[in-house]
């Protein structure tokens, strides 16, 4: 289920089975939970993060570890889905300070069944960082259309030639490579690493590169190799504010949209984002016309998903770190 910012944290809505995996994950990993308010049938509290879940099914998060509890629990173990939508008149807005050199990275499809997993970076400076914004770049989730994606990313690359980089994962290596992985945090990190690495080549004098934050930013300066270790490297929540950060996002996102057309028109099928209700349904559509095959070259397998739908859970591997 979308959820939605608001001044004091997130809000968003659960069904019944989701609510009874956040209530036993929260149990598993020592979550207090005291008596709730009204209408409420329960409340959980660790350090920062303050959640309230309300007989309605609306979940209510707060304090200021909500982000990373949404980053790194509800969204990849609870929701499957990374699809943000945010509350009206709380958009995040990109830093408005000046521009000094830098690189900024992101991804896109990390929560989407079906599709690539795309890593791009994008190395600005202070006049390419201002003509950026003059463009009109933000975070890519704020897009809502994929032709406005489209029209930037053209832009993007018109305004930073020779100053970018994309990496897409295919399903058929991003399955190979989380095999060998066993964690998409550990994947994520490479990915960042191999786009840091090649924005480096492009840009040898670039100062630092930004990130979002990963649930253990360890991973990534681990897979940083020699000229990634020579930068000072800057990892935060909310990274997409940062304007070479927001280019990159729309770059990723331009690549993964690419990657699900031709990934539909190969299978005569459109297939939708994200990890719910839809996105089962089609993949039921396509494993009793094509079986298990089917997955290995247009979806990840190590999502609960593949295994509902297949019953085979040889994929299911540890995501926790």
């Amino acid at each position: 289920m979308p959820h939605r910012s608001t001044s004091n944290g997130a809000v968003c809505n659960l069904t019944q089975e989701q609510t009874a995996a956040l209530r036993q994950l929260l149990e598993e990993r020592g979550w207090e939970f005291v008596e709730p308010p009204a209408y409420a049938d329960f409340k959980a509290l660790h350090e920062r993060t303050v959640l309230v879940h309300y007989t309605s099914g609306k979940l209510v998060i707060q304090g200021r570890g909500a982000q990373d509890f949404i980053s790194f629990i509800l969204e990849p173990e609870i929701l499957h889905s990374y699809d943000f939508t945010m509350a009206a008149g709380a958009a995040a807005t990109l830093d408005t300070s000046p521009v000094t050199p830098h690189g900024g990275i992101d991804e896109s499809g990390k929560g989407d069944f079906f599709g690539p997993l795309v890593v791009a970076g994008v190395a600005v400076d202070a006049e390419s960082g201002e003509a950026l914004r003059e463009l009109g770049v933000c975070d890519s989730k704020l897009i809502g259309s994929s032709a406005r994606i489209r029209e930037l990313a053209k832009g993007i690359r018109q305004t930073v030639p020779g100053h970018y980089a994309v990496l897409e994962l295919k399903p058929e290596t991003y399955n190979r490579l989380y095999a060998q992985f066993g964690n998409l945090n550990r994947m994520l990190a490479w990915g960042h690493a191999t786009v840091i690495e090649k924005l480096l080549e492009l840009e040898p004098a670039c100062p630092r590169m930004l990130s979002d934050k990963f649930a253990n930013e360890i991973l990534l300066r681990r897979a940083l190799k020699t000229r990634g270790r020579t930068i000072k490297l800057e990892q935060r929540c909310k990274a997409e504010s940062d304007v070479a950060v927001a280019a990159a996002s729309i770059l990723a996102r331009e690549g993964f949209l690419y990657g699900m057309y031709r990934l539909g028109e190969e299978l005569g099928v459109t297939l939708p984002r994200g990890a719910g209700g839809p996105v089962k349904r089609m993949a039921a559509e396509l494993f009793r016309r094509d079986g298990h095959d089917v997955f290995v070259r247009c979806a990840k397998l190590h999502f609960k998903t593949y295994a509902e739908i297949t019953g085979d859970r040889a994929y299911i591997a540890d995501d926790t770190e």
